[in-house]
C-alpha cells in the first residue's frame, strides 16, 4: 500500500477532510496480427464486419483456438510489471447479454488469471514517487460495437472488434488523487509501448480504463465505490475522478448513501451520470470454458521471454543518470516515450565524446528540440532536425568550434532548411573566434569607448557581464566566451 496520504491530497468538505480511494481496470488491446481465438485480422478501421471469422460471429459448432502470440504478449507485460507469472491459468465464460456480444458470453479469466500481483512505480510533482500495486492481469476477448447513428430507427452491429485480445490490468486501490491516477495510466501506457505489447493509442480505443472511485474519512473503512466506464483520455480520467469524489462527498455530507453503480463521464458537461446499477461478480455466472483447456507453460518458457525483454523506462532512466549525470527530471522526460528515448540514444551514438557531451545533448534534446516541437504541435517522429544533425550541433559546441549562441542560430537554419551542420558552419563563416589577438582587439576597443563603465566595474564587478555582452555582440556571437571572460578580468583588474 501507499505511504499515508499528505494533507494536501485530502479534499476539504463541510464536515472535515475526505480521502479518495481509487483503483483502475485498464483494458489494453494486445498487439498481434490476429484475434485471441481466431485468425481474423485485428487491423483498425476496416469496413464494418470485414474482419470477422465464423468464430467471432459465434456461428454454431465453431470452436475457439488460442493465439500463442497473445499469450506471449501477456507474459511479457506481466514481466514488465514485476508481476508473478502463473504457469497455469484458466479461461472462463462470463455470461451476460449484450447486442454486440454474439456468443451471449465473453471468454475471460476469473479465478485463475495468467498474471498475478505486480507493481508500477509512478513519479509525481516535486520529485516524489509512489508505488501502485497490480492485483492481476488477465486475457479476455473484446466485444463488438453497436452503432446507433446510422439510421433513425435501427441499431447496427460491427463485429470487427469482436474477439480482439485484451489484457485487463487491475490495480489495487492504492491511488489517492487524480494526479496519481493520471501518472499511473501514463506510466503503464509507457511500459506497454516499450514492451511492444500494446500501442497505447487511446483515440482508437487500444487503451481504455474503468475508474473505481470511493471516498472515506482519512484512515476510515472503505466507502461504497462507483465505476466510471470506458475512459479513453488521461486528462478526462483526472477530471472525472475530481467530479465523482466531490459528488459522493456532497451526498454523504447531506446524510445520503452512495449506490454502487456504473457511471459514464460526459466531458462536455464535466460530470458523471448513472448508467446502470453495478453487477456483482456472481451475477455473471462464471464457469470454465469447456472448449478451452487450462493454459499451461513452463518456467523455461517464461525465462526465454524474459531474456528478450527490452530495457524498460525505469532501467533506462537509472542508466542515463548513472552514465551521463542527468538530473532525475531530465532523465524522466527523455524516457517517458520510447520514441524520445530512442532519439536521444541515436544522438548519443553520433557524438564524438558521449561521456563529455551526454548532459549537453540532453539539454539540447529537451529544451531546444522538444520545446520547439511542442510549440509547433509536432511529435518526435516528425522532427525536421534528425538525431544525427543534432549530434553534429552538440559536437560542434563540445569541441569549441561554435558558441552556444551560434549553435541556436545553426539549429534554426537546420530546422528551416536542413543540411549538414558542419558544412553549414564552414559555408556561412559561423566558426567561433578563438584567436586571442582578434578577441583582445575587440575587448580593447570596448574598454576604450566606455571609461565611465570601466570605473564602475572596478567597484561593482557584476558589471563585467555588460562588457561580456558588448564583446559578444561586436563579434557576432563568435568570440570564445571563456577567452572573453579571462581577458576582461585581466584588463579590468577584477
Amino acid at each position: 500500500m501507499n505511504a499515508p496520504v499528505k494533507p494536501s491530497k485530502l479534499i476539504k468538505g463541510a464536515t472535515g477532510d475526505w480521502e479518495m480511494v481509487i483503483g483502475l481496470e485498464v483494458h489494453a488491446q494486445v498487439t498481434s496480427h490476429s484475434k485471441l481465438f481466431s485468425g481474423a485480422s485485428t487491423e483498425f478501421g476496416g469496413e464494418p464486419n470485414a474482419h470477422v471469422s465464423l468464430v467471432d460471429a459465434a456461428m454454431p459448432g465453431m470452436l475457439p483456438v488460442i493465439n500463442e502470440e497473445c499469450v506471449k504478449q501477456a507474459v511479457r507485460t506481466g514481466l514488465g510489471l514485476n508481476a508473478k507469472i502463473n504457469l497455469r491459468s484458466v479461461f472462463d465464460r462470463k455470461n451476460y447479454f449484450y447486442p454486440d456480444l454474439p456468443q451471449g458470453y465473453q471468454i475471460s479469466q476469473y479465478k485463475s488469471p495468467i498474471v498475478g500481483e505486480g507493481e508500477v512505480v509512478i513519479e509525481l510533482a516535486g520529485g516524489e514517487s509512489a508505488t501502485v500495486g497490480i492485483e492481476r492481469l488477465h486475457l479476455e476477448q473484446d466485444a463488438g460495437k453497436s452503432l446507433h447513428d446510422q439510421s433513425p430507427s435501427l441499431s447496427f452491429v460491427d463485429l470487427n472488434r469482436s474477439g480482439v485480445a485484451l489484457m485487463e490490468i487491475v490495480s489495487k486501490p492504492d491511488i489517492r488523487s487524480s494526479e496519481q491516477a493520471k501518472a499511473y495510466v501514463t506510466k503503464l501506457r509507457s511500459i506497454l509501448r516499450y514492451l511492444g505489447t500494446c500501442d497505447g493509442d487511446m483515440e482508437k480505443g487500444s487503451l481504455r480504463a474503468d475508474v473505481n472511485v470511493s471516498v472515506r474519512k482519512p484512515g476510515g473503512p472503505l466507502g461504497t465505490r462507483c465505476e466510471i466506464k470506458n475512459m479513453n483520455s488521461i486528462s478526462f480520467i483526472g477530471d472525472a475522478i475530481e467530479y465523482e469524489a466531490r459528488r459522493q462527498i456532497e451526498i454523504l455530507e447531506d446524510g445520503g448513501a452512495i449506490d454502487q453503480e456504473t457511471r459514464l463521464y460526459d466531458p462536455n458537461k464535466g460530470e458523471t451520470r448513472s448508467m446502470r446499477s453495478k453487477e456483482e461478480a456472481h451475477d455473471y455466472r462464471y464457469f470454465p470454458d469447456p472448449d478451452l483447456l487450462p493454459l499451461e507453460f513452463s518456467e523455461a518458457y517464461v525465462a526465454a521471454l524474459k531474456e528478450h525483454l527490452p530495457e524498460l523506462p525505469d532501467q533506462k532512466k537509472a542508466r542515463f543518470i548513472a552514465e551521463f549525470g542527468l538530473s532525475s527530471y531530465d532523465a524522466s522526460v527523455l524516457v517517458a516515450e520510447r520514441e524520445s528515448a530512442d532519439f536521444f540514444e541515436t544522438v548519443l551514438a553520433g557524438l564524438a565524446n558521449k561521456s563529455r557531451d551526454g548532459k549537453l545533448a540532453a539539454n539540447w534534446v529537451i529544451n531546444e528540440l522538444f520545446g520547439r516541437l511542442n510549440k509547433e504541435g509536432r511529435d518526435i517522429t516528425g522532427s525536421p532536425v534528425s538525431a544525427i544533425q543534432l549530434a553534429a550541433i552538440v559536437d560542434l559546441i563540445g569541441e569549441g568550434t561554435i558558441s552556444g549562441k551560434i549553435a541556436k542560430d545553426l539549429f534554426e537554419i537546420v530546422w528551416q532548411e536542413g543540411g549538414d551542420p558542419r558544412a553549414l558552419v564552414e559555408a556561412r563563416g559561423m566558426k567561433q573566434v578563438t584567436d586571442l589577438g582578434a578577441i583582445e582587439k575587440v575587448v580593447d576597443d570596448i574598454i576604450a569607448a566606455n571609461p565611465d563603465k570601466v570605473a564602475q566595474a572596478q567597484t561593482k564587478p557584476a558589471l563585467m557581464g555588460w562588457f561580456v555582452g558588448q564583446v559578444m555582440k561586436s563579434s557576432g556571437g563568435k568570440a570564445n566566451p571563456q577567452a572573453v571572460n579571462d581577458l576582461l578580468k585581466a584588463k579590468l583588474g577584477i
